[in-house]
């Protein structure tokens, strides 16, 4: 029984916010590159391919950089038509070629447009879905709510995107948890000096940053009684952060990694 929930997740911030914890986990996949667009390409597509066993994701992650030549920015930006038909054989689960083009595609409209991926969670990229008069103001902070939410109405505002492939970019607006938009907010967005989360991004705050609630967090955060909500959606991850800003308002996804080792190594919470 834990009496003192904070105590005992600090305890747990120290041993696995580190990077000799991550050698298995999907952000060893970002870790490769030193070039921010690199950086935001393989950690969007880690994190969106984050389902199923670390290793096999950590793999697939690397095919993928395999077939993009080492250099993801390079071949998005400069791929010709032929030098795609080698992505044709890529395939996670149930994310197939036909999704990677469009990834492909929406990546090299975007850097077409901005210098960063972090632009498209932000108000001003709303200029392809709506007009100047109905865009939110540049000093607003934005709520990670809205930020995702606006992700996938950008994402989706090219002509001609495949309908399949919304399955895989998830929004609060469906209810979801959006566990690995989330996990990369995460990534790019968390400072700190443990050399895990990246801190590359700086329009979007720390503190605003909401849980990716996967099945290890869920479950151990219910057992730490930091969730109490039956069903898990969108806002059992508010309702998670909202816990864990109590015990840290300035980082609260600082607790994502010990909820999550917690789970995967300790197998705390699990069985009951």
């Amino acid at each position: 029984m834990v009496t003192d929930v904070k105590a005992f997740l600090d305890a747990k911030v120290a041993q696995y916010n580190r990077p000799d914890f991550i050698t298995n986990d999907p952000i060893v996949i970002p870790h490769s590159f030193t070039l921010k667009q690199d950086i935001e390409i393989m950690g969007f597509w880690a994190s969106i391919l984050a389902w199923g066993q670390r290793i096999t994701i950590i793999n697939k992650c690397r095919q993928l950089i395999t077939l993009m030549d080492g250099a993801p920015y390079d071949f998005i930006m400069n791929h010709q038509e032929p030098d795609l038909k080698k992505l044709l054989q890529f395939k996670h689960r149930t994310f197939n070629d036909v999704d990677t083009l469009c990834f492909i595609s929406f990546f090299r409209w975007h850097y077409e447009h901005f210098d960063s991926l972090e632009d498209a969670f932000l108000p001003q990229s709303k200029f392809v879905i709506q007009s100047a008069s109905e865009e939110s103001s540049s000093n607003d902070r934005l709520s990670v709510e809205s930020a995702l939410n606006q992700f996938r109405r950008y994402f989706f505002s090219l002509p001609d995107y495949p309908h399949r492939t919304k399955k895989h970019i998830s929004s609060p607006s469906q209810k979801s948890t959006c566990k690995r938009l989330n996990m990369f907010l995460r990534w790019m967005v968390r400072k700190d000096d443990c050399g895990v989360d990246f801190g590359i991004w700086n329009r979007l705050n720390p503190a605003d940053l909401i849980m990716p609630c996967d099945l290890h967090v869920d479950r151990v955060a219910r057992n730490l009684k930091l969730i109490t909500r039956k069903q898990t959606d969108w806002q059992t991850a508010v309702e998670l952060t909202e816990h864990l800003r109590s015990f840290d308002p300035l980082d609260p996804v600082k607790y994502d990694f010990a909820l999550f080792g917690l789970g995967i190594e300790e197998k705390f919470g699990f069985g009951l």
